[in-house]
């Protein structure tokens, strides 16, 4: 692929802010999904939950982009790469960093807070030159590599760390999901255990604690079916369940990590197949509706006052052909980007806004 732009170095050097904010949170609700249609093509989907509107735009950054490592720290520095794939996705508060996106050659990347179980390598001298900070990581993954087993193998060849804060005394928690085009998919965690992938064999996944934990979890379920439950007999008294949706009764329901990664899990592996991939893209929408998040229904009060996380906005993703879809919170109607088109059209990186606001169309006399 030609190199559009070798000269620029993306450096992010001013904000602490989406960090300082993403720490003060207990909890951040994403959940992801993956749905698989009958034409072949692998749609990974998840929505975003932050206790404040962090403000996101698509990101897109053209293939032969020089990228800095460590970009948060003014001061520091790390290792400079320039990109092989372009790419975009959904940033946040202006920052030159994709948080979920999907690039030129189908795969898709996606940080999901990790909070209490991140462990991520202190920044030394001796590990600067293969550094790269946890915030960070959509950028290297996407601009780098093609597909799952790449990712695999350049993995060990870095030191994820956590940029330190001083406002804080903290760090970006995060663990990371990736899908390419044949279907692959996996999870990587940096815990106190280490670097840890784990295939994600359930297409699901959401917050804390460990993916393993979630996939034992399970077991807990395995009596769920989507078929309804008929009468049974109880002593001499016969009992017949009340009316649709008997085979999934005890499904967690709550907003909790572990109760949406056994949703999620239901959904995603119930759901009737799809014959090609805007079907897909459709369904995925519909199923992440039920994991939509209302303000107020999720509170943490503290001297500062009322945090309450809500779905800022809600993407899928095209591994085939390369298209990125959202909706936002204010937005509703879904909109899309082809990458390629997109990442072809720019010699550096842009960002382009994501959000366009909520509109009622007035359809009075229309028949």
């Amino acid at each position: 692929m030609e190199k559009f732009y070798t000269s620029r170095v993306i450096k992010f050097v001013g904000s602490v802010f989406l960090v300082v904010s993403i720490a003060t949170q207990s909890a951040l609700a994403c959940t992801g999904i993956i749905i698989r249609s009958s034409d072949g093509t692998t749609v990974p989907a998840r929505t975003m939950e932050f206790g404040f509107d962090i403000q996101s735009n698509i990101f897109a950054v053209p293939a032969g982009t020089t990228i800095e490592t460590l970009g948060l720290n003014p001061d520091v520095s790390g290792f400079t790469y320039e990109a092989n794939y372009g790419f975009l996705g959904a940033n946040g508060l202006g920052m030159p960093i994709v948080f979920d996106g999907v690039n030129t050659e189908g795969l898709y990347f996606g940080a999901f807070y990790f909070a209490g179980d991140a462990v991520f390598s202190d920044l030394t001298d001796e590990n600067r030159s293969r550094a790269v900070s946890s915030e960070e990581m959509g950028n290297w993954i996407l601009g780098q590599f093609s597909t799952v087993n790449e990712v695999k193998a350049a993995l060990p060849t870095i030191d994820v760390v956590g940029t330190y804060v001083a406002e804080i005394d903290g760090f970006a928690p995060f663990h990371y999901a990736v899908t390419d085009a044949s279907g692959a998919s996996i999870v990587i965690e940096y815990t106190a255990s280490g670097l840890t992938v784990f295939d994600n064999t359930v297409n699901a996944v959401t917050n804390n604690p460990s993916y393993d934990w979630h996939l034992t979890n399970l077991r807990n379920y395995v009596g769920l079916q989507s078929e309804n439950r008929g009468s049974m007999t109880v002593g001499s008294k016969e009992l017949d369940p009340f009316g649709q949706g008997s085979g999934l009764l005890g499904l967690p329901g709550d907003h909790s990590s572990p109760a949406r990664f056994v949703r999620a899990v239901a959904f995603a592996n119930t759901s009737l197949p799809s014959d090609d991939v805007d079907k897909a893209i459709f369904k995925a929408f519909h199923i992440l509706n039920v994991f939509d998040i209302p303000k107020g229904s999720i509170r943490d009060v503290d001297s500062d006052g009322i945090h309450t996380d809500y779905t800022l906005w809600t993407s899928a993703a095209d591994t085939t052909n390369a298209r990125y879809f959202y909706k936002t919170y204010l937005t509703q109607s879904v909109e899309s980007i082809d990458v390629k088109k997109a990442v072809s059209s720019i010699t550096e990186p842009k960002t382009l806004q994501m959000e366009s606001g909520f509109i009622v169309r007035d359809r009075t006399g229309e028949f």
